[in-house]
């Protein structure tokens, strides 16, 4: 499929809400940033969830839960946490008819009641490291929101880990960003640039801040996740102490990270066109959807005997699968339906299929039939979604490369964003005054590269002409 889908999609801010509204991933509600997502929805939150937990578990993280109410004091303790956070705040001031003696503050982030009770878990080295993980909910109260992609309620996994040393810590972020990017690039089908935030854009609070940034198919970055070394500044804010092998009582060293429901947005931003969803199989609810068709009320028993001999065997072979036995709807609307939801594989079965030992598949991504005989059915399509994830994965890839250059003077890389939305590497020479120029394009540096000493820029910076420190990602995002 080439890049015409986009022209045909006018306003796609528009597309965008009408695609997540009628595939029926999420709905409105009345309170203002806070959507009902669907059960077609939750189920790929649901895939999401089943394959980064298995992931962190593999790599000995466990999972608790935290309370969702925060005491107002503990947002205090670490004033740069605090700052960061003030303005989406959502406080509870009074319970039970009550004006409470504290305020609360609803979780818009957990390392504040986390650390709080690592103060009374981790006592010695030997109690390190802690590997924990939560998934939940949190409430961040944003102005501008927009269903999956920035909501003032959105469901999240958040990990907070605490370690002897910064080395310990690091690696860890990093491990945690490696297992998102993999997930992201190889079950979403969705190109990932990793790096670090700058100063300005890092978490409130952290130390250093990975990043994942991905282009959709507007050109505009979307951070896809992020993993924060936080160095001892909660452990410090909390008295959070151990007794180290020297025998030295000292602050642990911590991370969070997390990945949210925004990754769904991700995929209809990536992967949609003007149909509607198109989702990687091996994030799909349903891998393969069956349409039986018939015209007459004879050939309908005979259909639904070669329709339940093929669920059995797809069934036995782990595929997710579908049937659409609706007979209040044409086929036609059928197809049009779960070419909206973006199934991967639709499977046509008529008489004619039955007669010749065969279906008819149709790919979501390219739109291209073939007949699969019977023999050897699952195997086929076992290939041939292999077949679509690569395509789609392929296809993102070569959006994202022709799509990243890199620029060497502001009134290049000006015209560049306004002509031509995307990724552009500029030379930085570090000072936050040339960040802030970039807003003046409505931009923002989005990635640094992950590793300092291997982020020379070799040129001038290309904002102000002085000498470059370092290489930026700049882009335009949601």
């Amino acid at each position: 499929m080439d890049e015409s889908v986009d022209e045909q999609i006018e306003d796609r801010s528009d597309w965008y809400i009408r695609t997540v509204l009628s595939a029926e991933l999420a709905d409105y509600t009345p309170v203002r940033g806070s959507i009902a997502i669907r059960p077609y929805g939750y189920a790929i939150w649901e895939n999401i969830q089943a394959d980064v937990d298995r992931e962190l578990k593999a790599t000995g993280h466990k999972n608790a839960s935290f309370p969702l109410f925060i005491p107002m004091s503990f947002m205090r303790r670490e004033a740069e946490h605090v700052e960061g956070f003030a303005p989406e705040l959502a406080v509870v001031t009074h319970g039970g008819g009550q004006k409470l003696a504290e305020e609360l503050v609803v979780r818009p982030t957990s390392e504040t009641i986390i650390y709080d009770c690592y103060r009374k878990w981790i006592k010695s080295y030997r109690d390190l490291p802690v590997l924990i993980n939560q998934w939940g909910n949190a409430v961040r109260w944003e102005m501008r929101t927009r269903p999956f992609l920035r909501g003032m309620e959105f469901l999240w996994q958040e990990g907070h880990t605490a370690h002897e040393t910064f080395a310990e810590a690091d690696a860890e972020a990093r491990l945690i960003l490696d297992i998102y990017v993999r997930f992201i690039q190889e079950v979403l089908a969705i190109p990932v640039v990793p790096g670090r935030k700058s100063e300005r854009e890092k978490f409130a609070g952290a130390e250093i801040t990975y990043t994942m940034e991905s282009m959709m198919r507007d050109g505009r970055a979307l951070q896809m996740g992020t993993s924060h070394n936080l160095g001892q500044n909660f452990g410090r804010a909390f008295d959070v102490r151990f007794l180290d092998r020297d025998g030295e009582q000292k602050f642990p060293w911590s991370t969070s990270w997390a990945v949210s429901t925004r990754l769904i947005g991700a995929l209809v931003l990536v992967h949609g066109d003007d149909k509607g969803l198109i989702l990687p199989p091996r994030i799909a609810p349903f891998q393969v959807v069956i349409v039986p068709i018939w015209r007459k009320d004879e050939e309908r028993a005979t259909v639904e005997a070669f329709v339940s001999q093929v669920e059995a065997e797809l069934q036995a072979a782990g595929l997710r699968l579908e049937i659409d036995r609706r007979d209040t709807v044409t086929p036609g609307f059928k197809f049009n339906d779960w070419e909206l939801r973006g199934v991967p594989v639709r499977l046509e079965i008529g008489p004619r299929d039955v007669a010749a030992n065969q279906v008819t598949a149709a790919r979501r991504d390219t739109r291209e039939k073939q007949a699969i005989g019977l023999a050897g059915l699952a195997a086929e399509l076992h290939s041939l979604l292999e077949d679509v994830q690569s395509t789609m994965a392929a296809r993102a890839r070569e959006f994202a490369d022709t799509h990243t250059q890199s620029v060497s003077g502001f009134a290049e890389l000006a015209a560049g964003l306004e002509a031509s939305p995307g990724f552009y590497w500029i030379n930085w020479c570090g000072d936050p005054v040339c960040e802030d120029r970039l807003m003046e394009l409505k931009a923002s540096i989005r990635a640094l590269p992950m590793d300092e000493s291997a982020a020379g820029a070799g040129g001038a910076c290309t904002v102000c002409g002085k000498d470059g420190k370092t290489r930026a990602l700049v882009a335009k995002a949601y």
